[in-house]
């Protein structure tokens, strides 16, 4: 990814995104005494792990499709997609968390990005195959 050091970031911010909403799981867990391997508990507890789950999802498609789009793309456009998927998931964990009826502003700002990833990278295959 050295060719690519702005993806190489963008997927680095997407990872810490990952590991600081797990963080807020692990102090959910205390704050509403909600034991390990319980997976549901308070109210409170269940939005903060269900956000950090549907990023878990999300980042499975994200992370190959920014890796598979950044040579079609290139690295400053790929990386901007890549950090509005992180900043979709962080307005997304703060819609949730206070109303998650109101959680699809930050789902599309992570959702939409992902798909453009996706799309690109197949252009980029098929353009090959049929060149």
């Amino acid at each position: 990814m050295t060719a690519f050091p702005l993806t190489t970031l963008a997927i680095v911010v997407a990872l810490f995104v990952f590991f600081g909403l797990a963080i807020n799981v692990g102090r959910a867990r205390a704050t509403w005494n909600v034991p390990a391997p319980m997976s549901t508990g308070h109210p409170e507890f269940d939005k903060r792990f269900r956000v950090q789950m549907n990023t878990l999802e999300q980042l499975i498609m994200f992370l190959p499709a920014i890796i598979l789009a950044a040579p079609v793309l290139g690295d400053l456009i790929t990386a901007l997609l890549g950090f509005t998927w992180s900043l979709g998931r962080i307005l997304y964990a703060k819609l949730y968390y206070a109303d998650p009826a109101k959680r699809g502003p930050g789902f599309g700002l992570s959702f939409f990005p992902t798909l453009f990833l996706l799309i690109a990278a197949a252009w980029g295959a098929v353009t090959v195959l049929i060149a």
